[in-house]
């Protein structure tokens, strides 16, 4: 009885065992699909979180004042240099070749303030536009300078002549800028204004010598929901412009921290503490030995205090 008690007790025991290690089995399973879920769930979550935010910056950038500071900047930089390009082509040429009768020395100081002032206004203008930290033009302190000393700073200043650079590159700069933004521009408002002059888009004309003949464009809008579906691909062109602007300002912001900026003069070194001279003695000094000795009065020093008695 005993042994078939044992036995029973044995096979009992092997099926617990049995139905434990399933338990087990089937724990860690699940465990790792949990872990594998929330691994998912959480690369999930970082992939929505970085679209959310490139879509936040894509869609973004039409409430942002940046970016309307930045077109304003392009927009500015063929009128400015125009101007510069006109007035120093002149002005040098115009003293240098003058220069032998002396009046082409007048024309050049007038055209070198002028430039210098010129990049004065540009270094300005990109701080305050295109919140770009330029260092400043000069790391000297001409205060109560002469004027000779003055100019010689500024004409061996490399800004001077790095700024004369960035002047006469920002004509070809501005028409650059100049061209991508009205293009750009142009291209987005013919797109999303469609729903208002589509019926009026007429096909395009071709003249020969045989006469007039009309061929098919390559997409004709001649009903409204082509029109708003042209005026959607217009704002995602005009999205994708504002992006554009931005980025030729940000290279512009740069250009111009580079050629205005001076990166040359080292900060000031820090001041030397100096050795602190040991004051003369009293009898060392002038007023001393010109008074001498003191006066003898007669009167005899007093006496040194005794030591009191506590003896009783």
């Amino acid at each position: 009885m005993s042994l078939t008690r044992l036995k029973s007790t044995i096979k009992y025991t092997k099926k617990m065992q049995r139905k434990i290690e399933i338990s087990v089995c089937q724990y860690r399973s699940n465990h790792r699909q949990w872990t594998a879920g929330k691994s998912k769930e959480k690369k999930v979550g970082k992939t929505m979180e970085s679209v959310q935010s490139a879509l936040v910056k894509f869609f973004g950038v039409v409430i942002r004042g940046q970016t309307y500071l930045n077109a304003l900047y392009l927009l500015l930089a063929f009128p400015l240099g125009l101007f510069y390009f006109i007035f120093l082509v002149t002005g040098l040429s115009l003293g240098f070749a003058t220069i032998i009768v002396w009046v082409g020395l007048l024309i050049l100081a007038l055209v070198f303030g002028a430039w210098y002032a010129f990049i004065a206004f540009e270094r300005q203008m990109a701080i305050s536009m295109l919140r770009e930290e330029i260092p400043p033009m000069t790391r000297q302190d001409l205060t109560g300078k002469s004027l000779w000393q003055k100019f010689t700073a500024t004409l061996t200043n490399s800004v001077t002549w790095k700024g004369l650079l960035y002047l006469l590159v920002k004509f070809p700069l501005g028409i650059l800028s100049f061209v991508v933004l009205v293009t750009l521009l142009s291209v987005s408002a013919s797109f999303i204004g469609l729903p208002f002059y589509y019926q009026y888009i007429h096909p395009s004309v071709d003249l020969t010598m045989n006469g007039v003949y009309y061929f098919n464009p390559v997409w004709l809008v001649d009903t409204l929901p082509e029109a708003l579906l042209g005026s959607l691909v217009g704002i995602l062109i005009l999205l994708v412009s504002l992006h554009i602007f931005n980025g030729l300002a940000w290279v512009s912001g740069k250009f111009a921290r580079v050629m205005l900026g001076n990166f040359s003069t080292a900060p000031a070194q820090p001041a030397v503490l100096e050795p602190v001279q040991a004051l003369p003695a009293l009898e060392e000094t002038p007023e001393f030995a010109e008074a001498g000795p003191a006066p003898e009065t007669g009167e005899e020093p007093p006496a040194e205090p005794k030591p009191l008695d506590h003896a009783i």
